[in-house]
């Protein structure tokens, strides 16, 4: 086997090396383990492998001194050469099984540690989507979503990537260099003291090449991240690009990053295909060397030929891995640093566990109670100190104030998306935290500002939280929400295909679906976050007039910018910096000529 078959794999790879070593990789073992009996095989596979690769060189010396010894027997005698079975046939078919078997537990080890490898991955990409969905929302918050994908995709398939030639590599060369060079020593220890002298000097040059080409490859790394953002932003920002005129500019901001990842390829490409022939030179000299000293021996009678040519098989099995190891252990060193950024994650602080026996709400009426809430993103930093209301079964209450005053994250406590720092939060009477999640947020319907739909046909998301609803069902809420006319105009109406972003329909077309989901739940409770925001005067007044149908007899969230859609509400908090100033209905704020006055005279001035 040539090991240097895939150097460019090892010199173009970015090396990280993991902050805690020792405590990744034996966590790493301990996820092996639920894999154990693959490695096994692995392992056993390697041990033949390596033992047939080194036996065959040294019998295939017995084999060649067999055979020259018989061809000089015949010069002497005069009598014709032959290889019989019992004189080289038989020693030659046994060598050929040796090749043989080398060749199938090398395939086996390689097959094994393949599925292997993607085994462990499917085990710690599942065990990452369990730890998702247990994190809280606080988590992704901080996080940018390519980073937290990252660990899921880029770091797995990395430490797949290792695992399947770094590591199988590392086995297989440790096991082939100790034997071939203590075969190689037992031939003749001064010629396995030359071989060494001149492995030693491309040793250390491809540790000097190698910091090199790194920093190359880290440079080329750099560039190729800075051409994905501009052509992204490119992509993301083309209208508004186009609408100030900024094409020029953004094509030649491409175009230089282009350039410069260019001219950062061209220099790691050149020095990756510029060291293996420089190596390679250097092992040359070893061998020639090797060649010129075994030939004298040869000559002397202080070696056969059969093991004259048996260490040559054993400087080149031994030669390749040597100047190998170093991009193995990088290899290895960047796969750890990949896994211990998948074990951060795994061991983020996770929500509060479901009570063992939760409560239920067999017959939810929506009555809500807020008790001396006490709320803040980190322990030190308190937005809500003393939060409380209550709310009447049916009551609509409208939330506003300025961005940033904890309107949505008033909703987000209602829903458990947050976790209170203290007080007490009741629906009909029983605290929310000895619900379940599940079972408390079905309770609820959310209508959002931003309109997310998913890939699927319109009637799979709009029967998205419902999905054994019937057709008739989908149908009767798409009309509830003014939006049957619209989905009867596409090519294949109700299963017409969206793709994630919903491109093919406009904004307001995109709301009145995520609304027709929210009727098709026929929840007991509703928020509405700006539910009309998107759309026109003409869509948002039939909106409201389903919206207030859908509402009748419901409890009712809205948090709103329009005050003229809240102007009937029962109950109207407003909010400034986190902590309700002001609360009541419209008609008793606007008398009080408070905060919620001055921000209703300045909309209608």
């Amino acid at each position: 086997m040539d090991f240097m078959e895939n150097d460019q794999n090892y010199f173009d790879t970015e090396v990280f090396e993991a902050k805690h070593m020792k405590k990744t990789i034996l966590r790493f073992i301990r996820s092996m383990g639920k894999q154990k009996w693959r490695l096994t095989v692995v392992f056993i596979c390697i041990a033949f492998y390596t033992y047939f690769t080194v036996m065959a060189p040294l019998y295939s010396a017995d084999v060649v001194d067999l055979i020259w010894n018989q061809m000089k027997e015949a010069m002497h005698t005069g009598q014709h050469f032959q290889i019989t079975w019992e004189f080289g046939g038989r020693q030659l078919f046994s060598l050929l099984l040796m090749f043989l078997a080398c060749d199938i537990f090398y395939s086996l080890q390689s097959f094994l540690m393949a599925n292997f490898a993607e085994k462990l991955n499917l085990q710690l990409r599942g065990e990452i989507s369990e730890k998702l969905n247990r994190l809280p929302l606080s988590y992704f918050d901080h996080q940018q979503p390519g980073a937290i994908m990252s660990r899921a995709t880029n770091d797995l398939e990395k430490m797949s990537e290792a695992l399947q030639t770094g590591l199988l590599r590392l086995f297989m060369a440790v096991g082939t260099i100790l034997g071939s060079l203590s075969i190689m020593a037992y031939f003749d220890g001064f010629l396995t003291a030359v071989f060494l002298f001149f492995t030693a000097i491309s040793l250390l040059a491809a540790k000097a090449a190698s910091r090199k080409t790194l920093c190359y490859a880290a440079r080329r790394q750099d560039c190729t991240g800075r051409l994905n953002s501009l052509i992204e932003e490119a992509y993301s920002g083309r209208m508004l690009i186009k609408a100030f005129n900024r094409e020029e500019e953004s094509l030649a901001q491409i175009r230089q990053a282009a350039v410069e990842l260019a001219d950062a390829s061209e220099k790691t490409d050149w020095i990756i295909n510029a060291i293996n022939p420089g190596i390679r030179v250097i092992n040359r000299f070893g061998q020639v060397a090797v060649a010129v000293l075994g030939g004298v021996m040869l000559l002397k009678g202080h070696l056969t030929p059969g093991r004259f040519q048996a260490f040559f098989q054993y400087a080149n099995q031994a030669g390749e891995p040597i100047t190998e190891l170093s991009y193995m252990i990088n290899s290895l060193q960047s796969a750890l640093a990949s896994v211990e950024r998948v074990y951060e994650l795994l061991d983020e602080e996770e929500i509060l566990p479901d009570p063992e026996h939760p409560a239920c709400l067999p017959a939810l009426k929506g009555h809500v109670d807020f008790s001396h809430i006490r709320f803040g993103y980190t322990p030190e930093r308190t937005l809500m100190s003393d939060i409380s209301f209550s709310v009447k079964e049916g009551q609509k209450i409208a939330i506003v104030g300025a961005t940033g005053a904890g309107k949505t994250t008033l909703i987000n406590l209602l829903m458990r998306f947050y976790e209170i720092g203290g007080g007490t939060i009741l629906l009909d009477g029983v605290d929310t935290r000895s619900l379940s999640r599940a079972g408390l947020r079905q309770a609820f319907g959310m209508v959002l500002q931003d309109t997310w739909l998913f890939e699927g046909t319109i009637a799979e998301n709009i029967a998205y939280g419902k999905p054994d609803a019937s057709r008739e069902e989908i149908i009767a809420a798409a009309k509830a929400a003014r939006a049957d006319f619209f989905i009867r105009t596409l090519p294949k109406g109700y299963d017409t295909v969206l793709g994630s972003d919903a491109e093919t329909i406009s904004a307001g077309q995109r709301q009145l679906l995520t609304i027709a989901r929210v009727m098709l739940c026929d929840p007991a409770i509703l928020i509405l976050d700006e539910a009309t925001s998107s759309v026109d005067t003409r869509t948002e007044m039939e909106i409201s007039l389903a919206m207030n149908t859908l509402m009748k007899g419901r409890t009712s969230f809205v948090i709103a910018h329009r005050l003229s859609t809240i102007v009937d509400a029962d109950l109207i908090l407003v909010m400034q910096n986190g902590t309700i100033i002001e609360q009541g209905n419209h008609k008793r704020l606007l008398e009080s000529g408070g905060a919620y006055a001055e921000l209703y005279n300045s909309q209608f001035a």
